[in-house]
């Protein structure tokens, strides 16, 4: 059966994420754990965290996912804003750690016109750098990306370069791939076919095994247009033939798939989670 659910607030502290996530029916959540637009973050009280672990256990649902923050550049050219970064994400490991999130799915980042090979070495070296010095459960999945100008994570070779470079710590990295970025990036996904040959694609250079979650979007802009705006599911580009097969696929309907969908006066977001649990029923 597949697990799907959606981004939820934490306003009015984070364990009220859980509830508002259970009143939305979701199987699995995602969460912002701090303001996703600021670089500073108050500290999780401790009795916040218990309540947090202590509801998701009780009442479900079953998975929690944590996203960073806006503002990180883990492959940024700026040294001040790639040290804070860098600290950003340790920080972000250790909130997940207190809240015992599985979870944390970050962007790769934006290479700010250095060019790719030195964007992957940033990414690298910060990875490298976070790793040495914080002890985690929480496994940190790297996302895909639209492919617009400058940005790392839009094709498979590059996640794979990452994933390959931090060999020794391979248990703690895995993939994110959201449908959305995916399509505006070129990989085609809008028939079962087409699916079939993306993912033959990301097998042959990264390894399925690798891949832990999904967010699932329909895309506003056509393939290859590197538009990153998300649509209803069903209502974009992707479109109703392509969503159904990506719920419906054998490997893909096991992972935990998170949506990110507008809400607007045309659905909500128990609107399109109801659209998609209606296309896994195929």
């Amino acid at each position: 059966m597949v697990r799907l659910g959606l981004h939820v607030s934490v306003a009015g502290g984070i364990d009220r994420a859980v509830s508002r996530a259970r009143e939305k029916g979701c199987d699995v959540f995602q969460i912002f754990s701090s303001n996703p637009r600021k670089w500073c973050s108050n500290p999780i009280p401790c009795e916040l965290a218990k309540r947090f672990i202590a509801l998701q256990r009780e009442f479900g649902p079953s998975l929690a996912v944590d996203h960073m923050p806006y503002l990180p550049n883990l492959a940024s050219a700026n040294d001040e804003v790639y040290a804070k970064s860098v600290q950003s994400l340790a920080k972000e490991l250790g909130r997940c750690q207190a809240l015992g999130i599985a979870y944390l799915v970050t962007h790769m980042g934006s290479h700010n016109g250095a060019g790719r090979k030195r964007g992957l070495d940033r990414i690298v070296e910060a990875l490298q750098t976070v790793f040495s010095e914080c002890e985690s459960d929480t496994i940190l999945l790297l996302e895909n990306s639209a492919g617009t100008k400058n940005s790392m994570g839009s094709t498979f070779s590059d996640i794979a370069a990452v994933l390959e470079s931090l060999s020794a710590n391979h248990h703690r990295l895995g993939v994110c791939l959201d449908t959305c970025h995916l399509h505006a990036a070129g990989y085609d996904l809008r028939n079962p076919r087409a699916l079939q040959a993306t993912l033959d694609q990301f097998e042959d250079c990264i390894g399925l095994e690798q891949l832990m979650l999904l967010h699932l979007n329909d895309c506003k802009g056509g393939i290859g247009s590197h538009l990153d705006r998300h649509e209803h599911i069903g209502l974009g580009q992707i479109g109703v033939d392509g969503l159904c097969a990506i719920l419906c696929h054998p490997i893909l309907a096991d992972l935990a798939m998170i949506l990110e969908t507008p809400v607007d006066a045309r659905r909500d977001d128990s609107g399109n989670l109801e659209v998609a649990r209606r296309l896994a029923q195929g």
